[in-house]
């Protein structure tokens, strides 16, 4: 039996919605490197050109297989991205939505609402 936390597709979309961020702007943080990214940061990294193209990428893949960070490495800060997919065969997730139909699907934490408005505002150059 999984100990990893779950949430319902309803309570993962309301959690979403508490970041108080435009949709290009949702924070997901990465469970190995911790770097925290959105959809706006896989556009920029040339994942897809807008958002529809990368929601299959957010919060699955660390934003560093686009920019081709390599794997972390122990003791660097996060903001670099690292390697790091839920695909593969060893899951190090520490979220779980579960759809509907009863599916567990892993994913990368959610960043919290601070988090994904600095996030933001960090991107767009304002400060607090």
């Amino acid at each position: 039996m999984s100990t990893t936390p779950t949430m319902t597709l309803d309570e993962y979309h309301s959690a979403l919605k508490a970041q108080g961020v435009p949709r290009d702007h949702l924070a997901m943080k990465c469970p190995i490197c911790k770097t925290i990214q959105s959809a706006s940061d896989l556009i920029a990294a040339g994942a897809g050109k807008n958002f529809d193209e990368v929601e299959k990428y957010l919060g699955f893949y660390c934003i560093g297989r686009f920019t081709r960070a390599g794997g972390h490495k122990k003791g660097v800060p996060p903001g670099r991205g690292c390697d790091w997919t839920l695909g593969g065969f060893l899951q190090a997730h520490e979220l779980e939505v579960v759809t509907p139909d009863g599916v567990h699907n892993p994913r990368f934490a959610l960043a919290t609402p601070e988090e994904a408005q600095a996030h933001m505002n960090a991107k767009k150059g304002v400060t607090a």
